[in-house]
């Protein structure tokens, strides 16, 4: 910081979608390790209450560190406040949030910037429900969702949703992913820099929410156990994805390897999050910590690179 004075730092946490858990696993550390750093940190419990927010914010803080997860809070549509009221805040701004939520806009997006993307459909639930839609086996998932939520694997006829599968309570529509069989990596970005790759290997099923948050259910292998070209491209690719989207402070991108037919095999991405969890068991941190850099510093980074946009 420039000056003795302390900086204050909001930081946001619950909201009301699917990932309400998830924000609160992360936020506390978050807070925690903020206020050693040196930080003034006043931790605000968001609900869906706009009045109640701008409130809670006032008088407003120097910066705000936004630990929501999903719909509303990593969407652009939080951002939006925060630019309305002229308050920086970490992590992507409103454009590039709304369209990493978005999934059809993203894959347009990495297409166009070279990274390769698994065919893909979006279609109804009447288009879904009338017929066969894509060759099995293939993946659901919902349009606006992080964290695995709502993502189905089709692999037989037995498996599809029906008219009243919870996968219907994200939307009415779906994306439909050609199912690509492989190993899952992930790429860290911070700033201008990819961190490294981990390779995540699920003890059973794939890496789904329970995965992802649960203890004891998933390896994680850094640096990836993969091809040198492999592990280059992968950091290459999470780059020019940050970057397409127009992306700043951290991203996480997530790929699949098919290397069933042995190296070298094929990559592509799956999704970029532009606000990767902060959880004990989440995976920017851990790929920080193994280039150097302490959960303590790279929050306290998020803090000092947080802006708005207009």
């Amino acid at each position: 910081m420039n000056d003795d004075r302390k900086k204050s730092v909001a930081v946001l946490e619950g909201g009301w979608s699917s990932e309400h858990e998830v924000s609160l696993m992360g936020s506390g550390q978050i807070a925690a390790a903020l206020t050693d750093a040196g930080y003034d940190v006043r931790r605000i419990y968001v609900r869906r209450d706009l009045r109640q927010l701008i409130d809670d914010l006032t008088p407003a803080p120097d910066v705000v560190y936004n630990a929501l997860h999903g719909p509303y809070g990593e969407d652009g549509c939080l951002q939006g406040v925060l630019e309305c009221l002229g308050i920086p805040y970490s992590h992507s701004g409103v454009m590039a949030s709304a369209m990493a939520m978005n999934k059809p806009m993203a894959k347009l997006l990495f297409e166009k910037a070279g990274i390769p993307c698994a065919p893909h459909l979006i279609v109804t639930r009447d288009e879904y429900l009338g017929g066969e839609v894509m060759e099995l086996p293939y993946v659901l998932k919902p349009l606006n969702e992080g964290s695995s939520v709502g993502v189905t694997i089709v692999r037989v006829d037995t498996d599809k949703p029906g008219a009243d599968h919870d996968i219907w309570t994200h939307g009415s529509r779906l994306m439909i992913e050609r199912f690509v069989a492989g190993r899952e990596l992930t790429v860290s970005v911070i700033g201008d820099r990819a961190l490294g790759v981990t390779e995540l290997r699920p003890y059973e099923g794939f890496y789904d929410y329970e995965a992802k948050y649960t203890e004891g259910k998933t390896e994680h292998l850094v640096p990836a156990p993969v091809h040198p070209e492999i592990y280059a491209k992968a950091m290459d690719y999470a780059l020019r994805a940050h970057k397409a989207l127009g992306c700043r402070g951290v991203s996480r991108s997530d790929f699949i390897y098919d290397d069933q037919d042995g190296e070298l095999g094929q990559l592509f991405i799956l999704e970029l999050n532009t606000q990767p969890g902060m959880t004990p068991l989440s995976l920017v941190p851990e790929q920080a910590t193994h280039v150097g850099i302490s959960f303590g510093e790279l929050v306290s980074w998020m803090v000092e690179n947080a802006a708005c946009d207009g």
